[in-house]
């Protein structure tokens, strides 16, 4: 389905970007345990993504006429719940806050069911990128059965390079390739370090050439550069007769002057003295933990009304559908509530 939102302004997004950084970073130093490195590194194609190209309603997470996201990189949890605080969801800052406690929604991986806008639960390795097919499938099977111009709707994801060292990965995207799913776009975190250490100790293969082999529309992009991603992104979006990945080059970490390009960022807190340092380095000028900045919020909530106006103009042709294919109709919500046919 196509979805025009009209270009978000860099310096905006930066700033965006910048946010997700330091609430990852504090969220992180406050449970003393996580994964900081990913979400610094993925801020700002992810802003890119959920601003100007993911369509949703954090008040209504489970619209049928929405995209799905999917983060496969699971361990970087704190990128996901920081959107979906900034953007509306129903995932208060004392939340983040809480960020890998007991009983909290803000699991230490993305788990389904508990957080609201947390489309699969994700962390085993590779699991994501297949749970990403299987929606893109559904999808293709909804508008097929249905109505195209309602379903169909996109999956975005985002994937590591663990995630693509896992068997489970290969099939799905073989499988992805071969039924030529044009609504799934993955963006490749491509940032050459992984817990042990750099990425070429263990894995050197072409992620490129490798999607090729399996049927995709590769590109790739410099993962900090917002007309680079943009440009990507809209490449992938007019692909529709295959699934895309974007191979996004990143550095992990960024904005830690110690640790940025490093496995010590990875997999633990940066220490107060690094988070310090880091707020510096990035020119942050807010005192304080867990801060939002009002021109980030004005941002965000400004962009949730330009959705809206989407969610709206799709439940009027809903509504029109339901009452021109009522036989249809009550097909699809029996199968979407999951009910027995009574004959």
């Amino acid at each position: 389905m196509s979805t025009e939102f009209t270009q978000s302004n860099e310096n905006e997004l930066a700033l965006l970007a910048k946010t997700v950084r330091i609430l990852a970073a504090e969220a992180v130093e406050k449970a003393n345990s996580g994964h900081p490195g990913m979400p610094m590194g993925a801020a700002d194609y992810a802003v890119l993504l959920w601003s100007d190209y993911l369509r949703f309603n954090p008040k209504e997470p489970n619209w049928s006429g929405r995209d799905k996201f999917v983060l496969s990189a699971g361990h970087g949890s704190m990128l996901l719940y920081s959107l979906l605080h900034l953007f509306g969801y129903d995932l208060p800052l004392s939340e983040l806050q809480r960020f890998r406690q007991w009983e909290s929604k803000t699991p230490g991986h993305p788990e389904y069911g508990v957080t609201s806008g947390v489309e699969t639960t994700t962390g085993p390795l590779g699991q994501g990128l297949a749970n990403g097919v299987g929606l893109a499938l559904s999808e293709k099977l909804l508008a097929d059965r249905y109505c195209s111009s309602l379903f169909g709707n996109r999956v975005y994801g985002i994937v590591s390079d663990g995630d693509l060292m896992e068997g489970v990965a290969s099939e799905a995207a073989s499988l992805a390739g071969h039924l030529q799913l044009g609504n799934l776009i993955y963006l490749y975190d491509d940032n050459h370090i992984s817990i042990g250490g750099r990425t070429d100790i263990c894995f050197t293969e072409s992620v490129p050439k490798r999607f090729e082999a399996y049927g995709w529309h590769v590109q790739r992009c410099d993962g900090h550069n917002f007309s680079d991603i943009r440009k990507c992104m809209e490449a992938a979006i007019h692909e529709t007769g295959a699934p895309s990945i974007i191979c996004a080059r990143t550095m992990i970490g960024l904005g830690s002057p110690g640790k940025q390009d490093t496995s010590e960022v990875h997999g633990a807190p940066l220490g107060s003295e690094e988070l310090r340092k880091t707020k510096a380095a990035l020119g942050w000028e807010y005192e304080g933990s867990f801060v939002i900045p009002s021109e980030v919020a004005s941002f965000c909530k400004a962009r949730c009304e330009s959705k809206l106006s989407e969610y709206k103009k799709w439940m009027d042709e809903f509504h029109s559908w339901e009452k021109a294919e009522a036989e249809k109709a009550k097909q699809f919500h029996q199968q979407r509530e999951r009910a027995i046919p009574s004959e």
